[in-house]
């Protein structure tokens, strides 16, 4: 999604990707809030993706070992494009778009960070939270970004 709306594809939206904040949160944080949620095994978008809302299933369903092989970048493998010289690759950037996605919304509790692409913007972001009295780290990952 982050290439589409980069790239114009997304009908209705000027943004591009600078423009996109990053929420990051974990899977036990959404389960304390008693959220309801659903996960996929691939790019949601797709006819064949698996939907799931059993956790018990996350460790199976998710492609871990493309998600998280070297080289990483941030904790997880910087390759996402697919390869026809191995199986393995064939369908990498699918599987490498598994989504986990909660009802509505999330409670700002939730959050463990905010990542952004630079300075400017970890400034920008920084002053709205203040204003608003809520304290939350703010980081600049441009790896989240292409």
């Amino acid at each position: 999604m982050l290439m589409a709306i980069d790239k114009g594809r997304v009908s209705g939206c000027n943004l591009r990707q600078s423009d996109i904040l990053h929420f990051e949160t974990t899977v036990p944080r959404v389960v304390a809030m008693n959220k309801s949620m659903i996960f996929y095994d691939r790019n949601a978008t797709l006819a064949y993706s698996v939907a799931y809302t059993d956790l018990n299933m996350l460790p199976t369903a998710i492609a871990w070992d493309l998600l998280t092989e070297a080289p990483q970048l941030d904790g997880f493998c910087k390759w996402w494009n697919n390869r026809t010289d191995a199986p393995k690759y064939a369908d990498r950037m699918e599987r490498r778009q598994a989504e986990f996605l909660v009802k509505d919304a999330l409670d700002l509790s939730a959050i463990t960070r905010i990542g952004v692409i630079d300075l400017t913007h970890k400034k920008q972001v920084e002053q709205i939270l203040n204003a608003a009295k809520v304290t939350l780290p703010v980081s600049v990952i441009p790896e989240w970004y292409f």
